[in-house]
């Protein structure tokens, strides 16, 4: 972390011309701790290459340790065995501000004998948990709340969830139907989810709970429609609604799960940034490992996230080395629906106060319920840096102004995705400082040093 030992906050570094380097992103955390549940829940031992290591994925990591996951760490991987805690007993969870953790774990928790208290940052308390909550109760769990529907909350495992039929509004994050899916074979009954409400934000995450539990030897289908990581919005039995298709209906079929060995891929939500380098200054940069879309390589969103890219104005090249891409040095202003990218809006965001014309990013109403309220932190720094940026209902239209470092700190309240669009900013903003930077080390703990080492690569 580069950091003033004054005031502590970082000095996001301007860019001289254009970038030129190849940057090595680190390993996905949504891949990373579906397997670790995954791991956690199989028959035998498995095997996670290339895990990250970052805030979230260590808390995940402690947290099934509390519930009898045995974890062994190489350099490389992390081999994971399943274990319960003794019966009776009482386990405190610290799910610090990891949407993940707080809604993947409390299943899994119900499965075993022992009463798991969750809680975190005062952040957590905000972020949507009550739909799980009440859909275990439905399925057989007891879970005490004391009527928040929100953390702190405890689960009094019975060593068994009956499982069946539940309906949730999962509107407020795609994670609350991951969370019930990823525990499920274990269920008595499997489970059958049919979500009721607005659509759910970020369906390409719930596209790889599936695929990675189908891997892992679950019997999984789904009904309404399944938008593809590929970016294909693929139509199947029962859709009756308008606009882009969305799921609506799963079943997961009790049974066996064997995670064997993956390998977790590179994270494509925090390519963000550097593709918006390229795109802002007119450079060039290459991310190895980055997967093929068309093949359906990739459990992530690749196709949709280079597709807004092009859109901008980008040139993006995907072989078998990885992925190039090209800026035009001005960037296009788009209208967009960030549903299914909404990591990616704070970068996009930033790009867009920089661009030639306006842009209008909408599908993001759940992102203000994220780490912070995201609509809101963006429009308060960018405009404090001479922008034009208006909160809408369910995102943002930004107008393009000339921006100057505002009288304080660039706010990161605690996000690591506003840490990200600060870089992006500082990149045309020369002398723009970056308050509590260190909280990227959410997602990724060395993104200032790798950063940095960017724009030196281009000089």
């Amino acid at each position: 972390m580069h950091a003033d030992d004054q005031d502590g906050t970082w000095a996001a570094p301007a860019a001289a011309g254009p970038v030129s380097a190849r940057i090595w992103l680190p390993a996905s955390k949504s891949i990373t701790n579906r397997a670790l549940v995954l791991a956690a829940l199989s028959d035998r031992p498995a095997r996670i290459a290339n895990p990250l290591r970052a805030r979230d994925t260590l808390l995940a990591a402690a947290a099934l340790r509390a519930l009898g996951t045995s974890i062994e760490e190489s350099a490389s991987a992390w081999l994971v065995t399943a274990g319960q805690p003794a019966a009776g007993s009482r386990v405190s969870v610290d799910v610090g501000n990891a949407g993940t953790v707080m809604r993947f774990l409390p299943a899994v928790a119900a499965l075993t004998s022992a009463q798991v208290c969750f809680d975190g940052d005062e952040r957590i308390r905000q972020r949507p948990v009550g739909p799980i909550l009440a859909a275990l109760r439905d399925l057989g769990a007891r879970i005490d709340d004391e009527g928040r529907g929100a953390a702190p909350f405890t689960v009094l495992g019975q060593g068994r969830v009956r499982g069946g039929a539940v309906t949730l509004d999962a509107s407020g994050s795609s994670q609350l139907i991951s969370g019930l899916l990823l525990a499920a074979p274990r269920f008595d009954e499997g489970i059958e989810i049919r979500h009721e409400g607005a659509p759910i934000p970020s369906a390409p995450h719930i596209a790889m709970t599936v695929r990675m539990l189908q891997a892992a030897g679950a019997a999984v289908t789904t009904a309404g429609a399944q938008v593809s990581t590929a970016g294909a919005q693929v139509s199947t039995a029962g859709s009756g609604s308008s606009g882009p298709p969305r799921p609506s209906f799963w079943r997961v079929e009790p049974g066996r799960l064997d995670l064997g060995s993956v390998t977790v891929e590179p994270d494509l939500s925090n390519a963000g940034p550097f593709l918006a380098a390229a795109l802002v200054t007119g450079g060039t940069l290459s991310l190895p490992g980055w997967p093929a879309a068309s093949n359906g390589q990739s459990l992530q969103a690749a196709g949709p996230i280079l597709d807004v890219l092009t859109r901008m104005g980008a040139r993006c090249d995907v072989d078998a080395d990885g992925l190039t891409v090209v800026g035009p040095g001005t960037v296009q202003g788009i209208t967009a629906d960030l549903r299914d990218v909404a990591e990616l809006a704070p970068v996009l965001t930033a790009a867009a106060a920089l661009a030639g014309t306006p842009s209008e990013f909408t599908g993001l109403a759940h992102t203000r319920r994220h780490e912070t309220d995201r609509l809101a932190a963006l429009a308060k720094e960018i405009n404090a840096l001479g922008g034009d940026v208006t909160e809408l209902p369910d995102g943002l239209r930004v107008q393009p102004r000339p921006l100057r470092p505002g009288d304080g700190p660039f706010g990161s309240y605690d996000d690591h995705r506003m840490v990200m669009a600060a870089a992006v900013l500082g990149l045309a903003v020369p002398g723009l400082r970056v308050a509590d930077a260190q909280t990227v080390a959410k997602t990724f703990p060395e993104f200032t040093d790798v950063w940095t080492d960017m724009l030196g690569a281009g000089r």
